[in-house]
């Protein structure tokens, strides 16, 4: 089963992955815009994550899904955000779907929708 957490903001998912212990497994971490009632502001995201959602079955026993929410629009479009200028981070875009620690990723909605892409990416 995947161990899934979900976190919001940057500084509550850097004390979280400063403290994972993954043991070997997989940490892949699902960025996505912060939701309200249940629907994020980003369409793209909306869109985006019942793929991710069906995907997740294809994921190794104790692989992690770290569901992060960025910020609302404004902290998220600012050029100065940290989920874009953290070196280990470093995204461009939402929703973006990255292998921590790792180059492995997937970006966009158009990336994102697509089944085999999403396989190869929880997979391997």
């Amino acid at each position: 089963m995947v161990i899934e957490v979900k976190l919001k903001g940057y500084e509550n998912f850097l004390e979280y992955i400063g403290k994972l212990d993954a043991k070997g497994e997989n940490v892949n971490v699902y960025f996505t815009g912060d939701k309200v009632d249940g629907v994020s502001w980003c369409p793209d995201c909306n869109d985006a994550e019942p793929h991710v959602r069906k995907a997740l079955s294809l994921a190794p026993e104790n692989s992690y899904f770290i569901y992060v929410e960025v910020g609302d629009r404004a902290f998220w479009k600012d050029l100065k955000c940290p989920f874009r200028t953290d070196k280990n981070i470093h995204i461009s875009v939402i929703p973006s779907f990255i292998r921590w620690k790792n180059p492995q990723r997937l970006e966009g909605v158009d990336q994102i929708s697509k089944e085999d892409l999403l396989e190869l990416f929880l997979t391997d």
